[in-house]
């Protein structure tokens, strides 16, 4: 394999989406400091398709999407499809909800402002309510080192089968004694305890960790 081949398939294999020829020779132009044709980058990706094609490899690189990205080979789409299947169905914690009720009546708020009123680590339990889309960024806080600021999504809202945030029960509903210590103010709402669904959401099949160190 030569070099521009390595160059280009390192590329592929970082883009997290279908990655194109264009960004593929722009990327090249610069690291090489000279001009790269779109047909030699294709040729070089043929030949990398060739190769992963012909070897005993579960997965291989495919153009998609106007672009080329490294996927599982079909062989193996059953065994995936179960495992996404499985994963899609793993239930939210108690951990995971409390923190969720807490970004629901504080939003905007940093990961770090949730770890102080709980008094423990919150990596896990926002990693997971990402994995669900149930949260998102919603920009940069001003503070000194301008954290990320996270607010419940418009899944969230279809989830728990609400317009809005001012859906939400009054925080004297919540079964979470750290959500009803630290919301001060309430907000007026007709709609059951919307985060009393323990029973349906459930606790994850993986132990949930309440003293996470990662930041």
């Amino acid at each position: 394999m030569n070099y521009l081949q390595q160059q280009i398939e390192a590329l592929i294999f970082c883009a997290p989406a279908p990655i194109r020829v264009e960004e593929i020779q722009r990327a090249l132009e610069e690291l090489l400091n000279e001009p790269v044709k779109k047909s030699e980058i294709r040729s070089q990706v043929a030949e990398l398709i060739e190769r992963y094609d012909g070897q005993e490899t579960v997965f291989g690189i495919c153009e998609i999407g106007g672009g080329y990205q490294f996927l599982s080979k079909p062989a193996y789409n059953k065994v995936i499809s179960i495992w996404l299947k499985q994963k899609s169905k793993r239930k939210l914690s108690r951990t995971a909800l409390e923190t969720l009720a807490l970004i629901a009546y504080k939003q905007p708020v940093t990961k770090s402002d949730i770890e102080r009123i709980r008094g423990v680590g919150a990596d896990y339990a926002f990693q997971r309510l990402l994995e669900k889309e149930l949260i998102s960024i919603k920009g940069k806080a001003k503070s000194p080192g301008r954290p990320l600021l996270y607010g419940t999504s418009e899944k969230f809202m279809h989830y728990f089968g609400i317009n809005s945030i001012e859906d939400l029960p009054l925080p004297e509903e919540l079964d979470f004694p750290a959500v009803q210590l630290d919301l001060s103010n309430t907000i007026d709402s007709d709609q059951p305890t919307l985060f009393e669904t323990e029973n349906r959401l459930g606790d994850d099949d993986a132990p949930v960790p309440d003293n996470d160190t990662k930041s």
